[in-house]
């Protein structure tokens, strides 16, 4: 495993194919999650917005997108046709990346961590 400094030198050690595939994930993402901030976090793409928000890589035979926990759970019917865990959904290489879906689960995922920092601070008043 290496240490990547950017997400560009990360998608760039790919297979051309799988760069491709990654690099619309990353767009997907910036997209849906315009203010979050991108970096490298346990050896991926991470995007940060009032905390942890997702994470991407790439693998042999799929694309991994790592939504978390409640990422995963409240999209279970439309993820439904992917192998997934409790925080990560796989889309195979051999398939068109679900642009739409993938930007639903983000744009869940900025709302949910902004309700809880404004939960946080209701808290505190």
């Amino acid at each position: 495993m290496k240490d990547f400094s950017s997400v560009d030198e990360f998608i760039a050690s790919f297979p051309d194919a799988t760069q491709k595939l990654l690099s619309q994930m990353r767009g997907i993402i910036k997209d849906a999650a315009p203010d979050a901030e991108e970096s490298i976090s346990y050896m991926m793409p991470a995007y940060k917005l009032h905390g942890a928000l997702v994470y991407f890589s790439g693998y042999k035979n799929h694309i991994g997108f790592y939504p978390g926990a409640s990422g995963v759970a409240n999209f279970s019917e439309d993820i439904a046709s992917y192998k997934t865990a409790k925080g990560s959904i796989q889309f195979p290489l051999n398939e068109p990346l679900p642009d739409a879906l993938i930007s639903k689960i983000v744009r869940f995922r900025v709302a949910e961590n902004i309700g809880k920092v404004a939960a946080r601070k209701k808290k505190k008043h």
